[in-house]
């Protein structure tokens, strides 16, 4: 049985260039998803979160196996984060005041009762206090400009200054949507000069509504 990996298909999604940003068009897809507040490095909210989201993604992925045969990677784990100001991202970095939306792609071969049942399953087993926050839910980007971050999450802030502040007015477009983080590397593995993090921007036209 082959393994379906989802950033070889969707490549372009997948690997941008880590040398500048590049516009992609984003299609709708589905996601497991949980929101929160606060910083992902402290807060027992976040890794709730995480916990709550990598076992029903798991359990779906057996599900579609033992259903469709058809076996698949599990997508990584991606984030959407915001906040009342956005310098707390680009200067300030205050993690405390942050926003944010946790979530992992999920292919669209499976049910609704597929869906259900890997949720009562999870929850049968195991104590999750994330797991009632979670839900099922068709998310659509469109146009957005995307790079490549290799290093650790704290040097972020110059990049996406860059983005707000230079990239986005110099080529006529504004923000259309909230800051998206997909995280290709496992930072109990990966030393944090080497992680590998795609940061992506929904855009628009300026003047276009």
């Amino acid at each position: 049985m082959e393994k379906v990996d989802f950033k070889k298909i969707h490549k372009h999604l997948y690997a941008p260039s880590p040398k500048d940003f590049v516009t992609v068009d984003v299609p709708a897809m589905n996601f497991l998803m949980i929101d929160g507040h606060g910083d992902p490095n402290t807060a027992q909210e976040y890794a709730d979160a995480v916990a709550a989201l990598y076992a029903v993604a798991y359990k779906i992925k057996f599900a579609v196996k033992k259903a469709a045969q058809i076996d698949y990677v599990v997508p990584p784990l991606e984030g959407l984060w915001w906040a009342e100001e956005m310098d707390t991202f680009t200067q300030r970095r205050d993690k405390s005041a942050w926003d944010w939306t946790m979530m992992i792609m999920t292919p669209e071969w499976f049910t609704p009762d597929l869906y259900e049942k890997a949720v009562a399953e999870v929850a049968a087993n195991k104590d999750l206090p994330a797991l009632p926050k979670l839900r099922l839910e068709r998310y659509h980007e469109g146009l957005s400009a995307q790079i490549m971050h290799i290093g650790s999450y704290d040097d972020e802030g110059p990049v996406l200054a860059r983005l707000h502040n230079e990239w986005l007015p110099q080529n006529g477009y504004v923000e259309n949507g909230k800051h998206h983080e997909i995280y290709l590397s496992d930072p109990r593995k990966v030393a944090p000069e080497k992680m590998k993090t795609i940061l992506r921007q929904p855009i628009r036209r300026a003047g276009i509504t």
